[in-house]
C-alpha cells in the first residue's frame, strides 16, 4: 500500500487514501455497527485500557467522512491540562485526518508508536496538540472476508515503550473481538 502524495496542509501528516470506506460502511451496517455507542464495546475498551495501563482505549470504525468510537474508554478527568488550565476529553468521533487509526486501516497491520514526536509524519497530527497524545498502539479488525472493519487502539499522554508484548496483546485482542463482531450476523451475542 502507498500513501497519498504530499499535499500542502501546513503539517507533515498525510492521511492515507481509504478506497475501501464505502464497502466497509455497508459491511458495518450489515453487522449493525459504527453508528452508535455500544455498551459492550465500551466495556471491551475499558478492559483494553486495564490490560495495557493506557488512559485511552477505543474500538474505532472508519467511514468516508470520519471515525466513530463505538467503544471508548477515557479517564474521568483529562490526564493532561493545557497551559490555559483546561483539558480536553476525547469524544466519540473524529475527522479522518485526526489520529493514527486511518494508517492502521491502510496498512492492514498493527502500529506501535512509542513517541509520536519521533516520527515527523505523525508528530503534526491534530490529536497530539488537541489531546496531548504522545504514544499509540493499534491493530486492525480484519474480518473473515478480509475486510478491515476498523481498529482497536490505546493511547497515552506520555511516551510508552509498548514492546513486543504490547504488540502481541493488541493483535490478540483485535482477533478476539472480530470473532465476536462477526457473531452478530448469526444472532450471536457481541461479548
Amino acid at each position: 500500500m502507498s500513501y497519498d502524495p504530499p499535499r500542502p496542509a501546513g503539517r507533515l501528516l498525510l492521511t492515507p487514501e481509504d478506497k475501501g470506506a464505502p464497502a466497509r460502511r455497508r459491511r458495518l451496517q450489515l453487522l449493525g455497527l459504527g453508528e452508535r455507542p455500544e455498551p459492550a464495546l465500551d466495556a471491551f475498551a475499558h478492559r483494553l485500557a486495564e490490560l495495557t495501563g493506557a488512559p485511552y482505549a477505543m474500538v474505532n470504525f472508519l467511514h468516508e467522512e470520519g471515525q466513530f468510537f463505538a467503544g471508548l474508554y477515557t479517564p474521568s478527568a483529562p490526564p493532561a491540562v493545557r497551559s490555559d488550565g483546561t483539558g480536553t476529553l476525547l469524544g466519540r468521533s473524529l475527522p479522518r485526518d485526526h489520529g493514527f487509526c486511518p494508517h492502521v486501516v491502510a496498512r492492514r497491520k498493527a502500529l506501535a508508536l512509542q513517541d509520536v514526536g519521533d516520527y515527523p509524519r505523525f508528530a503534526g497530527n491534530p490529536v497530539v496538540d488537541e489531546f496531548g497524545i504522545r504514544s499509540y498502539l493499534g491493530a486492525p479488525l480484519i474480518d473473515s472476508t478480509g475486510m478491515v472493519l476498523g481498529t482497536v487502539s490505546v493511547c497515552d499522554i506520555r511516551p510508552r515503550a509498548w514492546g513486543q508484548e504490547g504488540l502481541a496483546a493488541i493483535k490478540e485482542q483485535a482477533a478476539r473481538l472480530v470473532v465476536r463482531l462477526e457473531g452478530r450476523e448469526d444472532g450471536g451475542l457481541l461479548l
